[in-house]
C-alpha cells in the first residue's frame, strides 16, 4: 500500500531540486537593448518586472524538465510495477 502523502512528497522534492538548480544554473541574461524592447513590447513597468517574470518562467521550466526526467528514470529503472 502506498503512503497517502507520497505524491505530495515527490512533488515537493522535485520543486526543491528545481530551486537548487535555479540557484546553480543562472537564468539567461538579456542585453539592455533586448530587455528594454521586451519591456515596451509587453507593456511592463520596468526591468525589475521583466526579470521577475523571467526568473519565474526559468524556475517553472527547470522544474518541469526535472519532473519529466526523474519520472522517466523512476519508471524505467526503479519502478516495481510491471
Amino acid at each position: 500500500m502506498k503512503h497517502p502523502l507520497e505524491s505530495l512528497l515527490t512533488a515537493g522534492g522535485i520543486l526543491l531540486m528545481a530551486l537548487i538548480s535555479c540557484l546553480l544554473l543562472p537564468a539567461p541574461s538579456l542585453g539592455l537593448v533586448v530587455a528594454q524592447k521586451l519591456v515596451t513590447t509587453f507593456h511592463l513597468m520596468d526591468l525589475n518586472q521583466l526579470y521577475t517574470i523571467l526568473f519565474c518562467l526559468w524556475f517553472v521550466m527547470l522544474g518541469a524538465i526535472e519532473f519529466f526526467v526523474l519520472r522517466f528514470i523512476w519508471r524505467r529503472w526503479f519502478s516495481l510495477a510491471s
